[in-house]
């Protein structure tokens, strides 16, 4: 079967997604309790590198994919503790809905979550793996956006 472009994209992200490399990254963010407890880490994004890839349909349309690899800061906004990187699909462009994926780095390691992201409103996704401190962790971010979405809370809720 001969797949359309657009088609071959979606199945690039798709199988990227599921055989993806993550290297290692440095930052400062910790848990705020006992790694084996709930715990909070609350960082800001800055969204400095975003791009979105056309997949054939033009600028903002659905298949459409978005790139990042983002500083993150310690929840004052003060000190970099890290960095972010992944992918967004755009889902329905006429309500604003991506669906995606990444890796947010820091020192203690590294914390992965899946789900939406809307552009005119917060969301909620689920964290679906972690290395090192974060190994045994599960839970979800809540995704709030700031300063007009140049920059973002990641509040990692993990239990």
């Amino acid at each position: 079967m001969q797949l359309r472009k657009p088609a071959r994209v979606a199945l690039a992200a798709a199988a990227a997604l599921t055989t993806g490399t993550v290297l290692a990254a440095t930052s400062s963010a910790k848990p705020s309790r006992a790694h084996t407890a709930a715990a909070t880490v609350h960082v800001v994004e800055h969204a400095i590198t975003d791009t979105e890839i056309p997949t054939g349909g033009g600028k903002d349309v659905k298949g459409n994919i978005l790139t990042f690899n983002n500083p993150v800061f310690d929840a004052a906004d003060k000190k970099r503790v890290g960095h972010d990187e992944g992918f967004c699909t755009r889902i329905a462009p006429a309500q604003g809905i991506w669906e995606c994926l990444w890796t947010t780095f820091l020192k203690a390691g590294q914390i992965t979550v899946q789900g939406p992201f809307y552009d005119t409103r917060n969301s909620v996704l689920s964290i679906t793996g972690g290395t090192g401190a974060y190994r045994r962790m599960r839970g979800e971010m809540v995704l709030k956006s700031r300063n007009g979405g140049k920059e973002y809370d990641f509040i990692f809720k993990l239990a």
